[in-house]
């Protein structure tokens, strides 16, 4: 299995957990920033960057890491063929895999300690999509994708839209 990795300056020090604890696993990855944990990032340029080189296929899936995991979730799951799940527990990990075949983890270096962050990891790693009425519900948010992602979305209908 091959991932793509990232984080903010948030989830910098989360992230090089997590990559040391992937190369302990003989897990391959590859880091798409940040390189520190200077304030000078934005959470969507890293999390495009995953995104979109899972969405492509060449990586089968990502971790994304943030302070509390929701920016980075919201960039991600613009991307099509995109399921970003943030995960701050081991059973929500598993059900991300099993129900929702979650291609992307999203974890909260804020509200995630490393401990439990590894578990989290390792968990979502070896979970197994189980299809059946899962699929089916995958399907129906595939039709929506397909639908809203059509050339942009206009979204001059939210508050502050342009």
């Amino acid at each position: 299995m091959k991932i793509a990795i990232g984080a903010d300056h948030a989830g910098y020090r989360l992230k090089e957990e997590i990559k040391s604890f992937l190369r302990g696993k003989g897990v391959e990855y590859q880091d798409f920033g940040v390189d520190s944990d200077q304030l000078d990032d934005d959470y969507p340029d890293i999390g495009k960057k995953v995104a979109e080189k899972v969405s492509e296929g060449r990586f089968e899936r990502g971790i994304l890491i943030c302070g509390t995991g929701l920016g980075m979730c919201l960039v991600a799951n613009k991307v099509p063929g995109i399921r970003a799940t943030p995960c701050y527990g081991v059973f929500a990990a598993r059900l991300s895999r099993e129900h929702n075949d979650s291609n992307i983890l999203i974890l909260g270096a804020r509200l995630t300690g490393v401990d439990l962050a590894k578990e989290i990891v390792e968990e979502w790693l070896k979970g197994k999509f189980q299809g059946g009425r899962h699929k089916r519900r995958l399907d129906k948010i595939k039709k929506i994708e397909e639908k809203y992602f059509k050339g942009g979305v206009d979204n001059t209908w939210v508050n502050g839209g342009s």
